[in-house]
């Protein structure tokens, strides 16, 4: 009998324990309420199970969304009547690098599932109006303490890129337990409301497209370039590498057929700017590049001053030959932007970052700059295009009235139901150094004054630089398709 009595105690102890919450790095504070708000709330149950790195997790996510400028309740016993945006089954992850390993506030990856993660495959789905896909991210604002800077990236580079992601604020619960404000954001990838591509064929014209690869760490399966980073002077760093990462098709899916063509043409197009003719607009890089998708990705990386900028999460993608298929460029990553690094003179409002490798190699980092901005940069006819390319930029989206104005838009959305002061009871650092902050701010009014003055000096420093006045004369703008160079 007592035996049967502590089998039977000995089960209800496991069972509970089945679902206890493990320790999927909680907030600092985890008794922050939250009754309602105007941001979508998100809720994730893993059950206790804990979340990973790598291997994905079986979770269910409850999305609530009732329109822009409507209440959302935390309380669904109390308001049944919610809309529910999405409902359903994840496969869940942890992701990022340095936003991963230097942030107690992880980021994730998700996969929308049509079932439990068993026995259910990847299925499409609709969130907060974005297109249907099946991969997604859950950005987590940390130490940029605006939580603002790769929205606001995102938003002023979408009118010149051909794709640039979208995300939405919102507030995060893991298994019951508040875990603050998110980005519910795109992921880069192939799909037909992301970059529209077909998947690459093993032969013909079909083998030349479409392909996504990365320039990034080596941690993943790559091409190593035959070229080296090179300093202000055009001598080699032979000791670093330029690492390209294989993204879409995933490495696993590509045969080596389709591998050796993707590495070829990363060579072709890395020789052609290493060519002595490479400003020949027959022979040279023009031949494999669109060289106004580049400028808006260095105006983008120069704008926000960004240390990681051209070196870290710098994609590009190509089509097929028969469709245009020269490398473009895509908007990410762009946290430690905008003045919020001290390190590597992220801080800065002066000066050019694709400039940086000397900078770099001193400080000892191991991933640099690839050398084709340095050589693109030393090109008149480019440096021309891009200087009529700010200019218009500046007399549209980057006009300091613009742009201050999706500043003040997204500090609403933030400050509007108490969203940003319920993420600093959650995750407190007003007032505290933060890796890698150079300023800290007191309160959020005092960051975003931080961030808008940056701004304006940093505009006023590139104008200067690249010979834009306020009185030139107007410009026709036209988009990016119409535009011909």
């Amino acid at each position: 009998m007592r035996r049967v009595i502590f089998i039977a105690m000995l089960l209800t102890v496991l069972m509970a324990c089945k679902h206890e919450p493990t320790n999927n790095y909680p907030p600092r504070n985890t008794e922050v309420e939250l009754t309602s708000t105007n941001l979508p709330i998100v809720w994730i149950e893993v059950k206790g199970r804990t979340i990973d790195r790598y291997e994905r997790v079986e979770g269910h996510m409850k999305i609530i969304d009732n329109g822009k400028g409507k209440l959302n309740y935390a309380d669904t016993v109390a308001h049944p009547g919610q809309h529910i945006d999405y409902e359903g089954y994840i496969a869940l992850r942890y992701r990022g690098n340095s936003t991963f390993n230097d942030s107690p506030k992880k980021p994730y990856s998700f996969r929308t599932l049509d079932g439990r993660m068993k026995y259910g495959s990847k299925q499409k789905a609709k969130i907060l109006g974005m297109g249907k896909d099946d991969n997604w991210a859950l950005l987590a604002p940390y130490s940029d303490k605006s939580m603002m800077r790769n929205l606001l990236a995102f938003e002023i580079s979408r009118p010149w890129m051909e794709y640039t992601p979208k995300g939405r604020f919102c507030e995060v619960f893991l298994d019951g337990t508040y875990y603050g404000v998110y980005i519910l954001c795109e992921v880069v990838s192939m799909g037909k409301h992301r970059l529209n591509l077909n998947k690459p064929g093993k032969s013909g014209d079909a083998l030349t497209g479409d392909y996504l690869v990365e320039v990034d760490y080596d941690d993943d399966v790559h091409y190593r370039s035959k070229y080296h980073p090179t300093d202000s002077m055009g001598k080699a760093f032979t000791d670093r590498f330029i690492h390209i990462q294989y993204k879409s098709p995933n490495p696993d899916d590509l045969n080596e057929v389709q591998l050796r063509y993707i590495n070829r043409r990363i060579n072709q197009m890395e020789s052609a700017f290493a060519s002595p003719a490479y400003r020949d607009p027959d022979k040279g890089y023009r031949r494999y590049i669109d060289v106004i998708s580049f400028i808006d990705y260095q105006l983008a990386m120069e704008l926000g001053h960004n240390i990681d900028g051209y070196r870290k999460s710098c994609k590009l993608y190509k089509r097929r030959d028969t469709k245009d298929g020269r490398f473009k460029t895509v908007v990410w990553d762009m946290n430690l932007a905008y003045g919020n690094c001290k390190l590597r003179d992220g801080w800065r409002t002066d000066g050019w970052i694709y400039q940086s490798n000397d900078l770099l190699y001193s400080a000892g980092e191991d991933f640099l700059i690839p050398f084709w901005w340095t050589r693109l940069n030393s090109d008149e006819a480019y440096q021309a295009m891009l200087r009529e390319r700010w200019a218009q930029y500046r007399q549209s989206n980057l006009s300091e009235e613009a742009l201050m104005a999706v500043i003040d838009s997204m500090a609403n959305e933030l400050t509007a139901c108490g969203a940003i002061d319920r993420d600093s009871q959650a995750w407190p650092r007003w007032g505290k150094y933060v890796w890698p902050n150079y300023y800290i701010a007191k309160d959020f009014n005092d960051e975003l004054s931080f961030l808008k003055q940056w701004l304006r000096d940093r505009i006023a420093w590139m104008d200067e630089a690249l010979g834009f006045t306020r009185q030139e004369a107007e410009l026709k703008i036209e988009s990016p398709n119409q535009q011909k160079f």
